[in-house]
């Protein structure tokens, strides 16, 4: 894992549903080995689960300033990004690539990284992580249109 610009003195929050329980374990021992504080929500198995039972928590550490990131995996990472940006304060983005990641920092300052487990390998989800937490929020002429995000 790169240099952070996330504050790890606080936890970085992690969670999924079913479809994602395998990826989030590998994550954890990586990032783990990276000096990451881990906040797991769950879930802490392969059986069938409702992500926003995971999404919710991740979400509120992140909205609140207990964690300073967080990240959300299910099957496609749609489910749980939309239950994550219902939290004010909270930018979950869907990131299938490497440049998807840095844009989502560079240009919307996304606190919440949502990986759809079916369809990117544990490498790749280790890279897009990687370059997630590793990117500056650009500014300028992002920071006014991410401020106009808030409802």
């Amino acid at each position: 894992m790169h240099d952070t610009v996330f504050n790890k003195q606080l936890p970085l929050a992690i969670g999924c549903d079913h479809a994602g329980y395998e990826l989030k374990e590998t994550l954890k021992k990586a990032l783990a080995d990276a000096g990451w504080q881990i906040d797991d929500k769950g879930t802490f198995s392969k059986d069938s689960v409702d992500y926003p039972d995971f999404a919710h928590p991740v979400a509120e550490m992140v909205a609140s300033g207990a964690a300073s990131v967080g990240i959300l995996i299910c099957g496609s990472a749609i489910g749980v990004s939309i239950t994550a940006n219902r939290h004010k304060g909270v930018r979950a983005a869907v990131c299938w690539n490497e440049e998807v990641a840095a844009l989502s920092r560079q240009h919307n300052n996304a606190n919440i990284i949502c990986l759809p487990a079916r369809f990117i390998s544990a490498e790749q989800a280790q890279q897009f992580v990687a370059v997630f937490l590793s990117t500056q929020f650009e500014g300028g002429r992002h920071e006014r249109r991410v401020e106009k995000m808030e409802c």
